[in-house]
């Protein structure tokens, strides 16, 4: 493991779906054949998947349940060790519970602001997910998560309730903890439910590393990553082979390998968080890995883009929104051009990223680059 308190491959983790994030992003704003079915309210039974199209999206996929998982790594990690530290319970509640309505507000200002409507995603889900966890973190390890997979597997069973896709019935307040909602003015993609579900995994994760670094367990990340993300993939492939329960209405119509990867990601069925959480967890495991064969450069690509993923996430994404909405490029161009401007846009995140975190050691003491 790498000599510093943080563990590298997880940073490495996050900045590579990162990468994967810039990619879909400026598609969803530039590329006029963007393929986004992956919802059963989206997508019409019978419409092509376009081999190129759907990879590029789909390899996005990977980019929200590692955001949200490993925000839950890192939370309880800093809260754990404040807790060891005998910090003030009310204190550590008041600062999870700021740093998430932070979080949160986001998407309803700036974002939503860039976006030209009302856009309620993946900042909302982390950021009120997050606050929760003020209440969750008093739970064992073991009740945590029974709750998540408790909502994986049947989560499903409350979302039909309130969301048939078929029937066109939305709700706000459904779409804000179960399902989803999409008209001119607004949308919510990220209901907080099973985005929560994630969050208090990740949670666990980070508890299971405090425990492993003081020697607690003999279970090596490496080991447990990769059992729990064959286990999760076993998981997916047996859904999607009885392409009933589980796959949120988003059904596989043929045994293409589109279809077969075509699962629903608004709101996540059980077939997309265990192929993501799977996918996760084996890089993870390899990432873990190699760290501890080659060690980790201070300055690399990935490290720099995972410990600076918030700025990282806001500027790239006011930049492409603001364009797209009040510059007249929205879905102006095509895939090739999707990876060219990623491409450009990396290149100058980069030297960005570098500066902000050196920024940022400088003024440790800031209360709103702590958020940042």
């Amino acid at each position: 493991m790498a000599k510093s308190k943080r563990i590298a491959a997880i940073d490495w983790m996050r900045g590579f779906v990162m990468i994967l994030m810039v990619v879909d992003h400026v598609s969803m704003a530039y590329n006029a054949q963007h393929n986004s079915t992956d919802s059963a309210a989206l997508y019409i039974k019978g419409n092509p998947l376009p081999d190129l199209e759907f990879f590029t999206r789909w390899i996005s996929h990977l980019c929200a349940p590692v955001f949200v998982f490993l925000a839950g790594t890192a939370l309880a990690i800093s809260v754990e060790r404040k807790v060891s530290r005998g910090i003030d319970s009310w204190q550590i509640d008041k600062d999870i519970l700021l740093r998430g309505a932070f979080i949160a507000i986001l998407d309803l200002t700036v974002i939503s602001l860039f976006s030209g409507r009302i856009t309620i995603q993946v900042l909302y889900a982390i950021g009120v997910a997050m606050m929760c966890m003020a209440l969750f973190r008093r739970l064992s390890s073991t009740l945590l998560i029974v709750i998540a997979l408790a909502w994986i597997i049947f989560g499903e069973l409350l979302t039909v309730m309130v969301w048939p896709p078929a029937e066109n019935v939305e709700s706000v307040i459904a779409a804000l903890l179960v399902s989803t909602y999409a008209t001119s003015t607004m949308v919510i993609k990220y209901p907080l439910l099973p985005w929560l579900a994630m969050m208090i995994l990740g949670w666990v994760f980070g508890r299971y590393l405090l425990a492993f670094k003081d020697g607690n367990t003999k279970v090596g990340p490496v080991t447990l990553l990769l059992g729990l993300g064959v286990s999760a993939l076993i998981a997916f492939f047996v859904i999607r082979y009885i392409n009933d329960y589980g796959n949120m209405f988003l059904y596989r119509e043929d045994n293409s390998w589109q279809h077969w990867l075509h699962v629903s990601k608004y709101p996540p069925s059980a077939a997309f968080t265990f192929l993501e959480l799977g996918l996760m967890s084996i890089i993870m495991a390899m990432m873990i890995w190699l760290e501890r064969l080659v060690g980790d450069r201070p300055n690399g690509v990935l490290l720099v883009f995972g410990q600076t993923a918030m700025i990282f996430y806001l500027v790239h994404r006011l930049i492409l929104e603001g364009t797209a909405t009040y510059g007249g490029l929205r879905h102006f161009s095509d895939l090739n051009t999707t990876y060219i401007v990623s491409i450009v846009m990396l290149l100058l995140l980069y030297p960005f990223c570098l500066w902000y975190r050196g920024f940022k050691a400088r003024h440790v003491h800031s209360v709103w680059l702590r958020y940042l």
